[in-house]
């Protein structure tokens, strides 16, 4: 079987060039990326079907083809589209069309077409529903994240829109969204609460039925098991020194002392604010636990916190703030990791010293970030707010210890139960392994994906109805 990943903007290449250091070039890469190589390990064919850039800004992206090393089954393919230069998604709408007909004009040279296409956000929703229309072979749609929870976040209203569309472009994205799920031979969502809650929005009432079992299947993203794993690397050591000097510059004596991880970014959401109180606040807590945040980027936080801009500077500056109102420089520590293998060897490192990974988010759409932790043999505490309640109990089964982000004292309760329950700790770093890696590696997305497409091939399907201003034909219709 051969599956095409429908993926126009961001792009691909072998090194991965400008991964979460540009807005277009997010997790959904990663996803798309790590699905499709763990589709290839199954036996299927997979183009990457992205946007060929001709600009020597841009040189990783110029030509036609590329591949990742050691990986078969796996092809990219940049079509050329929207003229040569970089352009951000929000300016791609209106050269879809030709993106759509580059992929046509392809397959037709090249002799056959893919079995089912994947649309991936908007854009590749959209390019799929196109792509049916004139084929009929079928396509998934996976969101990644909607629109219309993107337009009540920026507070949209009749009064502002024309203003907040001129950038978002919500006016073409909601349509396709609209048109990508409706058409679509089922929807993947990362969570229930992904089905119930965001597409459930009245902005698409009457165009996708979230009770209606056939058009959903979960397919959780996955851990990349490759790198997050309980086997020792070269780094381990060296991490480990790292961390040992960081806390002996401030209590040589707390070294061996059970470490909580704290890594995720400076963001209200994430909520480490909480974190930091529940665990300052609670004495016997801090007095037997370390506190470690990971800053990326910042080799001492304490000295180096103006260097921080933004909104991350702001939140850094404030947790060392509050640091400092208990005094306690000597329990909470901060530490610059750069690279997800160096991630993995601090959480195999908390572990040994009976640790555990904590987040605290307000809300937690899907919450990769502790099964992550898990997969290394780290238990976890997360918010019980969104995505982790899904898998930190599953079949009456517990996996980790959920808490209420809003309510400190119920944090440090949790920190505390895996801090001083030590055969509790232990038990549950022995099986978060094996559950990770069983149902929420990339392999298991992989046949999840797999078994819902062939499942979903032979069905009959309705031909997409694609409005003239996708088209190039007229402007679209006002949204509110």
């Amino acid at each position: 079987m051969k599956i095409a990943f429908l993926n126009p903007q961001g792009n691909f290449d072998p090194l991965d060039s400008y991964w979460t250091d540009h807005p277009d070039f997010g997790g959904q890469l990663v996803y798309v990326k790590e699905l499709a190589i763990a589709m290839a390990s199954l036996g299927v064919d997979v183009d990457i079907v992205t946007r060929r850039i001709a600009d020597k800004r841009w040189p990783e992206f110029s030509t036609p083809f590329d591949y990742y090393d050691g990986i078969d089954r796996v092809r990219i393919v940049r079509i050329s589209f929207g003229g040569n230069d970089f352009l951000p998604k929000e300016k791609l709408w209106k050269h879809i069309k030709d993106y759509v007909r580059g992929i046509k004009a392809l397959y037709e040279r090249e002799g056959s077409f893919p079995d089912f296409f994947t649309g991936h956000y908007a854009d590749g929703g959209l390019s799929a529903a196109m792509l049916t229309h004139d084929l009929k072979i079928p396509f998934s749609f996976t969101a990644h994240s909607l629109g219309a929870q993107k337009m009540d976040k920026l507070g949209v209203s009749r009064e502002n829109f024309r203003e907040i569309d001129r950038i978002y472009r919500f006016s073409y994205r909601i349509p396709a969204e609209r048109i990508s799920m409706k058409y679509s031979v089922v929807n993947f969502v990362s969570t229930s609460q992904e089905r119930f809650d965001q597409y459930s929005h009245q902005l698409y009432k009457n165009w996708v039925d979230v009770y209606d079992d056939s058009k959903f299947a979960i397919a959780n993203p996955g851990v990349n098991t490759r790198i997050f794993n309980p086997m020792a690397s070269e780094l381990d050591h060296e991490i480990a020194d790292r961390y040992n000097f960081v806390v002996s510059s401030y209590a040589p004596s707390r070294i061996e002392n059970p470490v909580i991880v704290s890594s995720s970014r400076l963001d209200r959401k994430k909520n480490v604010t909480g974190l930091l109180k529940a665990f300052l606040s609670d004495r016997e807590l801090n007095e037997k636990a370390n506190l470690l945040i990971v800053v990326k980027g910042v080799s001492n936080a304490y000295n180096e916190s103006s260097k921080v801009s933004g909104e991350s500077g702001k939140i850094l500056r404030e947790l060392i703030k509050i640091v400092d109102s208990y005094h306690a420089r000597d329990r909470v520590f901060f530490m610059d990791i750069s690279s997800q293998k160096e991630l993995a060897a601090l959480y195999r490192m908390a572990s040994s010293k009976i640790g555990l990974f904590a987040i605290v988010s307000l809300y937690e759409p899907f919450g990769l970030a502790p099964l992550e932790a898990m997969a290394c043999g780290l238990p976890a505490v997360t918010t019980k707010n969104g995505g982790p309640s899904e898998f930190m109990v599953k079949s009456g089964n517990k996996y980790g210890i959920l808490v209420d982000p809003e309510d400190i004292i119920d944090i440090a309760r949790g920190l505390k139960k895996l801090i001083f329950d030590k055969a509790l700790n232990r038990e549950l770093s022995k099986k978060i392994v094996a559950y990770v890696e069983k149902n929420y590696s990339w392999r298991a997305t992989a046949l999840t994906y797999l078994k819902v497409i062939e499942e979903k091939r032979g069905f009959t399907h309705e031909v997409p109805e694609i409005p003239a201003f996708f088209l190039g034909r007229s402007d679209p219709p006002s949204l509110l």
